[in-house]
């Protein structure tokens, strides 16, 4: 685990303004700067950014966060690999756990393993410019000198690695699964022959290669095997190049084959990409639905596609959030999307994409097939076949269109089939109400926005005295209790955020620095806003008390109040300046 105290030092070394405008350019707009939203499209620019709290907000479609969390949604990492991107922009040491680094004792650290890699990737380039046999094939491909430098495209001559500048015998080559170790303890390159292809992660760096072979021969496509430095079930082929058109479309089209992904980039459609030689995961649906609010798969329309298509189905019902939407395309026989986009064009491949089948007809349709909806056994078989997807899908709304409609096809009654595949009754939605808040509630969230933009306020805050009615005073009571445990100087708003992160009161506290945002308290305001909330809040905690004696007493006479109540009542009458006869 990175200590905070490592978190807090990163967020105060990295600018935020800096670190967007880089990736998106910004403009400034009165105290803070402004552009169109990276994370969906529109034409006036709602995405802002708070040099002061360091933190971005977009009031179009709430994308909130810090330096972390924009690294996190821009370029698809996870929080462990943004923290390093980061620290190594600003030149820091992220600390590693004593067992990380016990691990590492005993073989190449990750970092070296970066650095053998890019060495062979940039080997694999030289020896391709000195490969008619390569080029031919690339040419033959349809692929221009532009898009094989975009993709990094190289050769592994048969002699492999052998004469490159590296030592054969360096124990890196193996660990990153450059070369192998045979039963007698020869070293052999794993790749020998073949158009090289490199996968890149987030972050630029070289971490696998996918091999294709030139002539005849298996297999035809060579992956690196798993590393230190590679996950299959966790990359995907082409995501650093694909990122602008992503952004730009709002959609990632996922497709088997590298060089699928390369031919479609050659004619255009650059939001592309594909997974590494296995299925699709649940973590590949995770890691596309953070940058685009659609994935349409594309596969060939033989069994085989289409058993790769209903893999990818099962692996996305669990990853699917609302407001995010997925489809399938299946190509006409003899056709994968190299061949379809150079025989008919980018517009009838981007015209098939558009009208991809949606997730739910796919599973509909797919489940149909298998039963004969002609019988009883065979409209029992569908429902039965439906019940593991339906408790998978976390989308309420999707589950109930979903349920509605195997009612229809099933004759099953819409209670009936919520209860054979053990569903919660699903309500259809209430309308959206604007909740009535109460007075408790509104302090809370005043003081929720004092404490964000000045978080020392949390230091005098009398937590115990918060009234325990409102979900306000739990995010409240968490947010003292952060800024309480990082000691002096206070945390800012960025290092609040991140602790926060995830937790059932991160939402509450985006909608209120989204307010400070909006119309932040000026310098001379916090304090008398701060002792004028907390004094407003005794005075109606001292009401509440004063009526909740006057209620007992009407109930059970004075004589059913204690000594102790009796002697409360009249200090809080006299202390309203109201005192009345208690005795």
């Amino acid at each position: 685990m990175i200590p905070e105290s490592f978190i807090q030092d990163l967020l105060h070394r990295v600018d935020i303004v800096d670190l967007i405008d880089a990736h998106v350019p910004l403009k400034k707009a009165g105290a803070n700067y402004a552009a169109c939203c990276p994370f969906h499209n529109e034409k006036s620019p709602s995405f802002t950014v708070s040099p002061q709290k360091q933190f971005y907000h977009c009031f179009g479609c709430g994308a909130h966060g810090t330096a972390i969390g924009f690294m996190m949604e821009y370029s698809g990492m996870g929080f462990i690999d943004a923290v390093k991107d980061l620290a190594s922009r600003a030149g820091m040491q992220v600390p590693e756990q004593e067992g990380r680094r016990r691990e590492q004792q005993d073989g190449p650290r990750v970092v070296d393993l970066v650095e053998v890699m890019a060495f062979a990737a940039q080997y694999y380039r030289e020896q391709l410019k000195t490969s008619p046999k390569a080029i031919d094939y690339l040419k033959q491909r349809g692929l221009t000198g532009e898009v094989a430098a975009r993709f990094g495209i190289g050769y592994a001559p048969p002699t492999g690695l052998r004469d490159g500048k590296l030592d054969y015998n360096d124990p890196r080559l193996v660990a990153a699964g450059l070369l192998k170790v045979g039963d007698d303890g020869r070293r052999y390159d794993y790749f020998r022959d073949r158009i090289m292809i490199p996968i890149i992660n987030p972050k630029g760096e070289v971490i696998a290669f996918g091999g294709r072979i030139i002539g005849p021969g298996e297999p035809k496509y060579l992956n690196s095997p798993e590393t230190p430095l590679f996950e299959k079930g966790r990359e995907l082929f082409g995501l650093p190049q694909a990122r602008a058109a992503l952004r730009e479309t709002d959609t990632a089209i996922v497709v088997e084959g590298y060089m699928d992904v390369i031919a479609l980039a050659q004619h255009g459609v650059g939001n592309t990409v594909a997974t590494l030689g296995t299925a699709t995961t649940t973590t590949h649906v995770q890691k596309l639905l953070r940058q685009v609010d659609r994935i349409v798969f594309c596969f060939d329309g033989d069994n085989a596609g289409r058993k790769a298509a209903w893999r990818a189905l099962e692996n996305s019902l669990e990853a699917l959030p609302e407001q995010k939407t997925i489809g399938f395309v299946f190509l006409p026989e003899a056709h994968d999307p190299d061949s379809y986009v150079r025989e008919f064009g980018k517009d009838a491949f981007n015209r098939m994409v558009a009208q991809a089948t949606p997730l739910s007809d796919f599973l509909l349709r797919e489940l149909g097939r298998q039963c004969d909806l002609t019988s009883a056994e065979g409209k029992a078989k569908l429902v039965a076949d439906a019940k593991p997807l339906l408790q998978k899908l976390q989308t309420p709304l999707l589950r109930l269109q979903l349920v509605k409609r195997l009612a229809e096809i099933s004759g099953f009654s819409q209670p009936e089939v919520e209860r054979l595949c053990e569903l919660r009754t699903i309500a259809p939605p209430a309308p959206a109400r604007a909740p009535r808040q109460s007075p408790a509630a509104t302090f809370m969230r005043k003081l929720i926005r004092l404490i964000l933009q000045k978080p020392e306020l949390a230091l005098r805050l009398p937590v115990d005295a918060l009234p325990d009615e409102v979900p306000e005073t739990r995010t409240l009571r968490r947010l003292v209790a952060v800024v309480r445990e990082a000691g002096e100087p206070a945390p800012g708003y960025a290092l609040l955020l991140e602790r926060l992160r995830g937790s059932e009161d991160d939402q509450m506290l985006k909608k209120a620095a989204s307010d400070l945002m909006h119309e932040p308290f000026a310098e001379d305001e916090i304090e008398p806003e701060f002792a004028g909330t907390l004094a407003k809040f005794a005075r109606d905690a001292q009401a509440d008390e004063i009526d909740a004696l006057k209620a007992k007493a009407a109930a059970l006479g004075v004589a059913g109040l204690s000594a102790e109540e009796k002697a409360r009542y009249v200090a809080l009458l006299t202390a309203r300046g109201k005192p009345e006869n208690a005795s």
